[in-house]
């Protein structure tokens, strides 16, 4: 049902809510149930600094109309574009503090979050939604990984098991408000999590381009506990990239290795585990489903 939608809640025209992306529809709605939990009314956000930044990666929406339309028109590229999904809910809510759509492939959200971290640390915004979303509308993505091995053939994700054949593509949406931890607790906020540092980097030509290094990776871990000043004897729990691919579980698990568990005593090991595991790969919004599930869970 991912083409019913409110529109008309959301103040946009029944000519203009056909031609909006799916994603997009999707960001809002649950930005408004995020915002609900947090306690915020929209009349309190109003013309007020809040950050928007949204990770997503697929614009299969855009290319179905494209391909469908023979005469386009404005509301395809304001309705399908990327650019548009961050910028829809600032107006929609009428926020104006940053505002960008991310798309770092699985990494989006999750640099999302980085993102909006610097922002309210720098005085940029006071208040920041952050999310990641992801729905397949179009089968070609799917195809050429299928054929290029990549997808488990047997549609289950299993994370650093010997059986993993593969990584599952899935759907999903995830947002959560951010603000400053002392503005949090002055108004009284309902705290799931605290975000303590963060670290993002490339692997360079170190590996292959669409794996993963063992050097990129202990660099990151290393960079993210210096931002966060924590070691790795501050860790119990690691929520894992985690595909269930042969080539990605191995280099992750072996990084954790190096920088989380040499020295580690053998009656405190360090956990690892993967969201991807029991709801697929959410892809852009992956980062943030697998963080939220772990918070949910109460493991951090």
């Amino acid at each position: 049902d991912v083409d019913l939608f409110d529109a008309d809640f959301f103040q946009i025209t029944p000519r203009e809510a056909a031609f909006v992306d799916p994603q997009q529809r999707l960001v809002m709605e649950v930005a408004w149930e995020a915002l609900e939990d947090a306690g915020l009314s929209q009349q309190a956000l109003e013309a007020t600094r809040t950050g928007v930044y949204i990770g997503q990666w697929t614009s299969d929406y855009e290319s179905r109309m494209f391909q469908a339309l023979a005469d386009p028109n404005l509301y395809i590229t304001t309705g399908g574009g990327r650019y548009a999904t961050g910028a829809r809910l600032s107006y929609a809510l009428n926020l104006q503090g940053p505002c960008m759509t991310l798309d770092t492939a699985c990494s989006s959200s999750l640099v999302a979050v980085h993102l909006a971290r610097q922002s309210l640390q720098l005085g940029e915004c006071d208040l920041a939604v952050v999310g990641g979303v992801n729905l397949i509308l179009q089968p070609q993505i799917t195809q050429a990984y299928s054929k290029a091995r990549i997808l488990s053939p047997r549609g289950r994700c299993r994370f650093a098991d010997a059986g993993a054949d593969g990584y599952v593509r899935s759907e999903g949406c995830a947002v959560i408000i951010m603000r400053r931890s002392d503005d949090a607790r002055t108004s009284g906020d309902r705290i799931h999590a605290l975000v303590i540092g963060g670290a993002v980097n490339n692997d360079g030509r170190q590996g292959l381009f669409v794996a993963p290094s063992p050097e990129g990776q202990e660099a990151l871990l290393r960079q993210a506990m210096a931002s966060a000043q924590i070691g790795p004897q501050d860790i119990d729990y690691f929520e894992a990239h985690g595909t269930g691919t042969a080539v990605g579980d191995p280099v992750e698990l072996q990084a954790l290795g190096e920088v989380l568990g040499r020295h580690r005593p053998s009656e405190r090991p360090l956990l690892v585990g993967s969201a991807k595991t029991c709801i697929g790969h959410t892809e852009a919004a992956s980062g943030l489903a697998g963080g939220s599930g772990v918070v949910c869970g109460g493991l951090t």
